[in-house]
């Protein structure tokens, strides 16, 4: 989502939580089983009283079976065609040292995304699992160095260096450092 200092994104995506929990008329318990996130936490996010970690939005997603970028994008106001720099709707972490921008948000009919991700030096994130199985996902370091680690082991990155994977179980991104390190994700849906 934009950097948004007045909140309201943070009030749209706690609203768009307690809807998707109540279209499919889960309790916040039922929720928490199928999330491994808490009652209280939950209860907490769709009052915007807290805003979620990348961890915890994972766990959403997978629970809701939609990738980060989707839920976010439904959000904000469909993206048109030429989304400038200056309109990528941007998410962060800022306890992880972590940010999300979706270069080329989630549309209808499309199967592709594009999503800049960019973590601070010894910043580690980590997701129990893809939202949607067999998640096709090409990695491609821009800036600094990445350790990925995935069911098949670690995987250090370099600029320019590009993994390509279909994601099924955990993942996790680290940084080493001593710079902060920039990739891009293409994310394609099965």
């Amino acid at each position: 989502m934009r950097t948004d200092p007045s909140g309201d994104a943070d009030h749209r995506l706690a609203a768009r939580l307690a809807a998707l929990r109540a279209d499919r008329g889960w309790s916040l318990d039922d929720l928490a089983a199928r999330s491994a996130v808490s009652r209280s936490t939950l209860s907490r996010l769709e009052r915007a009283e807290l805003s979620p970690t990348a961890a915890q939005l994972g766990r959403l997603c997978a629970a809701y079976g939609r990738t980060m970028s989707r839920l976010l994008a439904e959000v904000e106001a469909e993206p048109p065609g030429l989304l400038r720099a200056a309109e990528q709707p941007v998410w962060q972490d800022r306890e992880a040292g972590f940010s999300r921008r979706s270069v080329s948000p989630p549309h209808p009919g499309l199967r592709a995304e594009l999503v800049e991700g960019t973590l601070l030096p010894g910043a580690t994130v980590a997701y129990d699992g893809p939202p949607v199985p067999g998640l096709e996902q090409h990695l491609w370091v821009l800036e600094g160095a990445l350790r990925l680690t995935l069911d098949d082991g670690p995987h250090d990155l370099a600029p320019g260096d590009c993994l390509r994977f279909r994601l099924y179980g955990g993942s996790e991104f680290h940084c080493p450092g001593p710079e902060p390190v920039r990739y891009l994700v293409a994310v394609v849906l099965p």
